[in-house]
């Protein structure tokens, strides 16, 4: 009988491990999702600067696509580029501090990751 509360605290252990893991790799795929378009609005960006003002361009706004000049598309971009890497500063803030809480519970449990052989 003695072993049964080790199992349960065991058990508990596993899950919250487990938590750490599934939130840490879903603010990672947010940031990689953010940072793939901070990429892309910059590429539209370099692309659409060197224009003419009052050259036509195309935006797609809720899957509708929008004509427009460069001079209107322009700062919306930029806006937005600056919107989105607020908001990647801020997951990473939000990574690092999992990660460190993560390590602080391991620690203080007395957590060692034991990977299991592949076969």
């Amino acid at each position: 009988m003695a072993s049964q509360p080790s199992l349960k605290k065991q058990q508990e252990l596993q899950s919250t491990y487990q938590n750490y893991k599934t939130t840490l790799q879903s603010i990672a795929q947010k940031i990689g999702d953010i940072e793939q378009e901070t990429d892309e609005h910059k590429l539209v960006l370099e692309t659409l600067e060197p224009l003419s003002g009052d050259r036509k361009c195309f935006r797609m706004i809720n899957g509708v696509l929008t004509e427009r000049t460069v001079k209107e598309v322009v700062p919306i971009l930029k806006t937005n580029s600056d919107g989105l890497k607020k908001t990647l500063e801020e997951l990473v803030k939000q990574y690092k501090i999992k990660q460190d809480d993560m390590e602080k519970w391991k620690k203080k449990n007395n957590v060692q990751v034991v990977q299991q052989p592949q076969q």
